[in-house]
């Protein structure tokens, strides 16, 4: 019916076609990340195909994963979406988010095509059996923020879970510690670009360590002082390479080669003109986006400023940050210029490579990670690795609420929505059975992931959660039901909630499609 007036290049999929589509490109994002989930999940190799770039990386991180893989199916993006989202709100809980959403779309599948149940009906079971899992998971979490030694240790058991299923799991331990001490430096701040992460090849991952203060991987100009206490430092943002003749687009007819001289000396006036200005802001240091050509670096030479060059603009605005400055482009007025303060700039050796340290800096929370580690591949997925655990604790500041993992609390949300389906009446009792059992299924991968029986492990687990052991969870060390809390492991409240939330309303929408439409775009007629 459609085709009598689309143009051509339009595609509709109507009903049963449109809705399996969404489905199975759904569930297979899902069934591609699910393998990484847990401590004992499996890595994947990511290989660029492009002509110029080939590059190769090692990661069980599902937003890095998902961010990677170009696709076509609509439903499968609405799922890298949602990874995407939970990487930037929370940090951890990527991989469970996509595999959540894909388990509630495949129990749907099933209402939907055996037991012929409209997909409104299942999504208004769905939103009852949210609200149930919600209260369940609030009745079960625990806020000790009131006791900062307690606060401290909950903070570590977060950090040592979330590392568990990472590349540092071997020294979670280390790594946990050096992230709970960077993060409490921010002191309630929840700003994480005052923490640092420099990576330096060479060495083992337990040769990484937290670095007091802020470290610059850039050189010092020749002829500077290469150690300056009580620095002033002036960051700026400027070219300084103005005494090389740059007349874009004319030509400079002369006779002589003395006029010639007489310009490139006019250029380099103006040059002098522009570093005596920097210097009377009364900085000891210049620290430069861009870079310093030699005239102004012999001339901050012979002033005794130590001059830095093609600071990055990350760079800069960190400097900026945690030196209390402000980034400045021009120098016409010093008095409303705020410059930057550190007690010391000194140079000292990571390896064989020489870094700049800006130790006291003015918002003493600045710090650096200074992770070592055998390759490139290996610091890349320390780093991503480390990301994860510093963005989890900082949400768990702001929330200081926390949970027990293990498949705990998804046992436990199930159990609290089995409990109100019996008292459920309709066709949306078995929705809400669905999305239990979809929970559910967050453990029981975790357990086949690790090698275990997942049919065994889960029937224990629930066996235990209905005697009233409600902290009871997965030992996958074990590879048996233990006690989360005498193990510590716990994770943030706050994630679990956003994995809960979001999956259940991309599931939803995805749910409630019926075509689907494909559009080419509009082909530009001539003459515009």
């Amino acid at each position: 019916m459609e085709a009598a007036f689309l143009e051509s290049g339009t595609n509709v999929d109507k009903g049963e076609n449109a809705r399996l589509s969404s489905f199975v490109g759904a569930i297979s994002i899902a069934d591609l990340v699910k393998t990484t989930l847990g401590p004992k999940g499996m890595d994947k190799i990511l290989q660029h195909v492009g002509e110029h770039n080939q590059s190769v990386s090692v990661t069980n991180d599902g937003a890095t994963i998902l961010r990677s893989v170009h696709l076509d199916n609509a439903a499968a993006k609405v799922l890298v979406d949602i990874a995407r989202v939970q990487d930037d709100e929370v940090g951890d809980g990527t991989t469970s988010v996509a595999v959540l959403c894909g388990e509630l779309l495949r129990e749907a599948e099933q209402l939907v095509t055996q037991q012929h149940i409209h997909p409104q009906t299942i999504a208004a079971g769905w939103r009852l059996a949210r609200t149930y899992a919600r209260e369940a998971l609030e009745a079960a979490a625990i806020d000790s923020s009131a006791d900062d030694a307690q606060f401290r240790d909950v903070l570590l058991k977060i950090a040592r879970t979330t590392l568990s299923s990472k590349l540092l799991t071997h020294e979670k331990d280390y790594f946990a510690t050096l992230a709970v001490d960077a993060v409490l430096r921010l002191r309630g701040s929840t700003n994480l670009e005052h923490i640092q992460v420099l990576k330096k090849a060479g060495g083992q991952l337990r040769d990484s360590y937290l670095e007091e203060g802020f470290l610059l991987d850039k050189r010092i100009g020749v002829g500077q002082p290469h150690r300056i206490e009580n620095a002033k430092i002036l960051i700026a943002n400027t070219s300084m390479d103005t005494d090389k003749i740059k007349i874009y687009g004319s030509r400079v007819r002369v006779d002589t080669m003395t006029k010639v001289a007489e310009i490139e000396e006019a250029e380099k006036d103006k040059m002098r003109t522009k570093c005596d200005k920097i210097v009377a802001h009364g900085c000891n240091v210049f620290i430069n986006r861009q870079l310093i050509y030699n005239l102004p670096e012999s001339i901050f030479a012979e002033k005794g400023v130590m001059a830095i060059e093609h600071a990055d603009f990350d760079g800069v605005e960190r400097l900026a940050a945690v030196t209390g400055g402000e980034v400045v482009s021009t120098f016409d007025h010093p008095e409303l210029v705020t410059m930057g303060e550190c007690d010391v700039i000194e140079e000292i050796m990571i390896g064989e490579d020489k870094v700049l340290r800006l130790g006291g800096c003015k918002t003493g929370e600045a710090c650096t990670i200074v992770l070592r580690g055998a390759s490139s591949h290996v610091l890349d997925e320390a780093e991503r690795s480390l990301h994860d655990a510093l963005c989890i604790l900082q949400a768990t500041v702001k929330d200081p609420r926390s949970i027990y993992g293990g498949g705990c609390t998804e046992t436990l949300m199930a159990q609290a929505i089995d409990r109100k389906v019996d008292s459920t009446p309709g066709k949306r009792a078995l929705a809400m059975a669905a999305f239990a059992k979809a929970l559910r299924q967050l453990p029981s991968i975790v357990a086949d992931n690790g090698g275990y029986d997942s049919a065994e492990l889960i029937t224990q687990l629930r066996a235990a959660h209905s005697e009233g052991k409600s902290t009871y969870g997965l030992d996958m060390y074990q590879g048996k039901v233990a006690d989360m809390a005498e193990l510590g492991v716990m994770e943030s409240y706050k994630s679990k909630l956003s994995v809960l939330l979001s999956a259940s309303e991309a599931a939803e929408m995805i749910l409630r499609v019926d075509d689907i439409i494909s559009a080419a775009p509009r082909q530009r007629q001539e003459g515009y």
